[in-house]
């Protein structure tokens, strides 16, 4: 089984993914989002059958969360519980998955990983591989480990910079063959709602990976 996983209620007619996926990490007011718009990704993620997930970040919406912090590990913490728990006042939380920034400094950093751990109201993450998934183990939490459809790689298996170029994969083929190559070493894939051809791109991986045998559902 496989889960086709989505960063939602971000930008304009990215709800649409939620015919699609099978796990939606919803935008709760850092990064993007609001009361509205996590209200409209919840009803849409009900009507499709999609489990819902948090997706905080840092309050940064100049930089939609995509640029480095040095915010101390215990502000952070307080900020992504507040969002995380924003959320749940809306609906039911099955897990939480980092933003942007943030996203790539707890799973490099142990010490922001520990402070995000402490406070967190959800016990199940979703992330790459490293500090904050190994912390969550450690602490008998559900840790899922995700592989990216449509970010370029290097070949440590950390992923590329936005900033460079060929960063974002938008190649309708690309993204589908990454996908298949990543769907046997991880739990979940993730599509990028704001990638342009978004739903076309989720799409085509959802359809290559039914073809593959494989079936498609939620990991939490």
């Amino acid at each position: 089984m496989i889960d086709l996983n989505a960063d939602l209620g971000e930008v304009p007619g990215d709800l649409e993914l939620m015919a699609v996926v099978t796990s939606a990490n919803i935008a709760c007011g850092g990064h993007a989002g609001d009361d509205a718009t996590m209200s409209a990704a919840v009803e849409a993620a009900a009507a499709n059958g999609v489990t819902i997930g948090a997706h905080p970040s840092y309050l940064d919406r100049d930089n939609f969360g995509r640029a480095a912090r040095s915010d101390l590990p215990e502000l952070v913490a307080t900020q992504v519980a507040a969002q995380v728990e924003r959320l749940c006042e809306i609906a039911t939380v099955k897990y939480v998955k980092l933003h942007g920034a943030l996203y790539h400094r707890a799973n490099r950093d142990d010490e922001t990983a520990c402070a995000i751990l402490e406070v967190l109201p959800v016990r199940h993450l979703l992330a790459q591989p490293g500090h904050l998934l190994d912390r969550a183990r450690a602490q008998g939490w559900g840790a899922t480990e995700e592989g990216f459809c449509d970010r370029a790689y290097r070949e440590d298996g950390r992923l590329q910079d936005r900033s460079e170029a060929g960063a974002v994969l938008t190649d309708d083929d690309e993204v589908v063959r990454q996908a298949v190559r990543l769907a046997s070493r991880f739990r979940s894939l993730c599509v990028h709602g704001d990638t342009p051809g978004a739903v076309r791109l989720a799409g085509r991986v959802r359809d290559a990976l039914l073809g593959e045998g494989l079936v498609l559902g939620p990991f939490a």
